[in-house]
């Protein structure tokens, strides 16, 4: 008995994979999806899931520490890793089940095992033939490492972190991008000395520059130090900790050593180059479609250039699954893609940082920047940073930049303001409930708009 057809079959289960069979059942279509490991992948198991519930531990553990500036008395005594972990476990066992479950209710078919692309229109998974009218490829990444730098011991990437069972007395962090500033974020929170290597020349230096500046200020204040314009030269390890060198001289000692510097794609060994599919530094190349140029191959999410997010990956899975069912789908703004650092404080932001936007538009640029000083929830949080809203003269709000804490939390708006292409007018002639820090949104559309209320001209 042959085995059956599908019309979709999807090779890696994590976000762009799952959302692609989900969207693809909702449509009516026979869809398997393949892992050898868990649905959910990076971003559930090991990676945004974990990191932001240790991030809200870290956050209470301030909490706890700053709570006599607010009159309630409590001591901090400690931090017990082995309930953080139980914590983040539950969390991940939560929505994991959760997802199961959701699967199994879009009746999409779950097959265990590591799959290889055999022909345009099959992957073999243990010996088994899967075909299908349509693949999808959501093979996902791992963390890099640099040359000569080999993962081991007390030199990890967040793999490891999210596992440790101990807080480091002291960490180096090698990279100041999303996954370096969180678990910096994390670390400093838990009691720990860090020191953030960065070879550009900013902290988060893909945000708006403004950004950037602010969250070294409060990088500062925290007391977590960092070089930028630093690259990283060597690492040995010995039973007393890390000791890394940098190519302009300096020698730094930790406990441990977070390489941070990115996230390469799942490609390699898979049978993608052999099928045809043209691949560029371990990435899948496709069209605005995310059509591979190979049959009916597509891809989604990591291996595909870009921004590494797991909400594009879902974006993506959607858009795909139309595009299959013939629905014609408009194509995906990469810029148009909310993008949010969940450290201490926050960043959120979505389309062109002023500097990409006075190369597109040149001088009808205009920018306002909102201080939350002016915000008075913001106030009670006692937080501090902006927002930045980026217009074109007489055109859309095409930038929105925040920094501060809980920040992350309004970037709904502001996707909606920057793909919507509203005008500071629009904005501006809506009233935003008071006391939020959703107001300092609508105080810099005014101020844009001309008219400020809680800001000055």
């Amino acid at each position: 008995m042959s085995e059956p057809e599908y019309d979709i079959v999807v090779l890696g289960a994590g976000s762009g994979g799952y959302a692609t069979a989900l969207r693809a059942s909702q449509l009516g279509m026979k869809v398997a999806l393949i892992d050898g490991d868990k649905v959910g992948g990076t971003c559930l198991h090991r990676g945004c899931i974990p990191t932001k519930a240790y991030l809200h531990a870290a956050q209470t553990a301030d909490a706890v520490r700053e709570s006599e500036a607010f009159g309630i008395r409590s001591a901090f005594e400690g931090i017990d890793m082995a309930k953080v972990g139980a914590y983040r476990d539950s969390v991940i066992t939560k929505l994991y089940k959760g997802l199961q479950g959701l699967l199994s209710s879009r009746n999409v078919e779950v097959i265990k095992g590591w799959g290889r692309l055999t022909d345009a229109n099959t992957v073999t998974v243990d010996g088994r033939d899967i075909t299908g009218r349509n693949i999808v490829l959501a093979t996902g990444s791992y963390s890099r490492s640099l040359p000569g730098l080999d993962i081991a011991g007390r030199i990890i990437t967040s793999d490891q972190a999210l596992q440790m069972d101990w807080v480091p007395t002291s960490a180096l962090i090698l990279g100041g991008g999303v996954i370096g500033l969180e678990f910096a974020s994390v670390w400093k929170s838990f009691g720990a000395d860090v020191t953030i290597i960065e070879a550009l020349p900013h902290l988060a230096n893909n945000e708006d520059e403004s950004v950037s500046k602010q969250l070294e200020r409060a990088y500062r204040k925290r007391g977590i130090t960092f070089h930028t314009n630093t690259r990283f030269a060597s690492a040995a390890q010995d039973a007393s900790g890390v000791h890394v060198a940098t190519e302009d001289g300096k020698n730094l000692d930790a406990d441990v050593l977070l390489v941070a510097v990115g996230r390469g794609p799942v490609t390699q060994g898979l049978g993608y180059e052999e099928a045809g599919i043209t691949i560029d530094r371990g990435f899948v190349i496709t069209n605005d479609r995310l059509h591979t140029g190979v049959a009916n191959i597509y891809a989604v999410g990591d291996i595909v250039p870009g921004l590494q997010l797991a909400h594009r990956g879902f974006l993506q899975g959607i858009f795909v699954a139309e595009e299959i069912a013939g629905m014609t789908p408009a194509p995906i703004n990469e810029s148009g893609i909310p993008r949010v650092t969940f450290c201490e404080p926050e960043i959120a932001s979505v389309g062109l940082t002023e500097k990409q936007a006075r190369e597109k538009y040149g001088d009808s640029v205009r920018t306002v920047e909102y201080n939350l000083a002016g915000n008075g929830k913001s106030n009670i949080l006692n937080t501090q940073g902006f927002i930045k809203l980026v217009n074109v003269e007489d055109g859309p709000i095409v930038g929105f930049h925040g920094i501060g804490a809980r920040i992350g939390e309004q970037i709904g708006e502001g996707e909606l303001m920057v793909n919507w292409e509203a005008y500071p007018t629009d904005v501006a002639s809506l009233i935003h409930a008071h006391p939020s820090q959703n107001e300092s949104i609508g105080e810099a559309a005014m101020a844009l708009a001309g008219k400020p209320l809680h800001a000055h001209n």
